[in-house]
């Protein structure tokens, strides 16, 4: 949060936004380790649960951007204070089109299972990536609660690694598909799983730039590497 105003009330509008936005962070976390669980078991029961909770999601968005325009509204916020919350909504935006991904994940579990289970299936490297997302997701929210730049733009890095996993997951079943006609059908399920899988890693990066764009004024999105690292020193 930026720094402490005159107004305590006015602080204590900032803070209540912060910690919703957390609050919200950390159920679309939960919602994803429920995904991940439901893919490494093939468990119908967790990826209902996760298709039905998508909706506190949304509800939460609705609820932080009401708190954005009522601040706006009354405080008419300048500089830092409005860049402040211009990071937040552009954080709530990409934490629930990471919600929506994790849906999109645990409707794919589904399918695969009506569908019947894959067991020849190159799965490993897609629970790789889904764990390496997961992690992702869980710093960048540690990086938000503390206005860390630096795990920012550690973030920032390692979606690099979600996409070659990504990559190497969709090579691998291509050649399943051309090897064994009767796998396509169930290995269009992994890949849609994958993207998801992939996608949540971009939000989790978008969120990390907003880190950066609130403590150091600058955005930093689709900057070169060595921009975004000289930014958040």
């Amino acid at each position: 949060m930026p720094d402490k105003h005159i107004s305590s009330q006015f602080d204590a509008e900032l803070n209540s936004i912060s910690t919703h936005v957390l609050e919200m962070g950390g159920l679309v976390e939960s919602q994803l380790n429920q995904a991940v669980h439901a893919l490494v078991h093939m468990n119908l029961e967790t990826a209902e649960r996760v298709i039905e909770n998508e909706r506190r999601i949304n509800e939460m968005e609705i609820l932080i951007d009401q708190e954005i325009i009522s601040t706006i509204g009354r405080r008419q916020p300048t500089a830092r204070d409005l860049r402040f919350l211009m990071a937040i909504s552009r954080t709530t935006q990409n934490l629930e089109r990471a919600g929506d991904e994790v849906a999109r994940m645990a409707r794919m579990v589904k399918s695969i299972l009506q569908n019947g289970t894959p067991r020849n299936l190159p799965t490993s490297e897609l629970r790789m990536a889904a764990d390496i997302t997961t992690m992702m997701l869980r710093k960048t929210l540690d990086a938000f609660a503390r206005l860390d730049t630096q795990m920012a733009v550690a973030i920032i890095k390692q979606d690099n690694e979600v996409d070659n996993e990504y990559n190497g997951f969709l090579r691998k079943l291509i050649t399943y598909m051309m090897e064994d006609a009767r796998t396509i059908s169930p290995s269009l399920d992994l890949l849609f799983l994958a993207k998801s899988v992939e996608r949540v890693g971009d939000h989790s990066k978008n969120i990390a730039e907003q880190i950066i764009f609130i403590v150091k004024g600058e955005d930093v999105r689709h900057s070169p590497m060595d921009k975004v690292e000289s930014v958040a020193r």
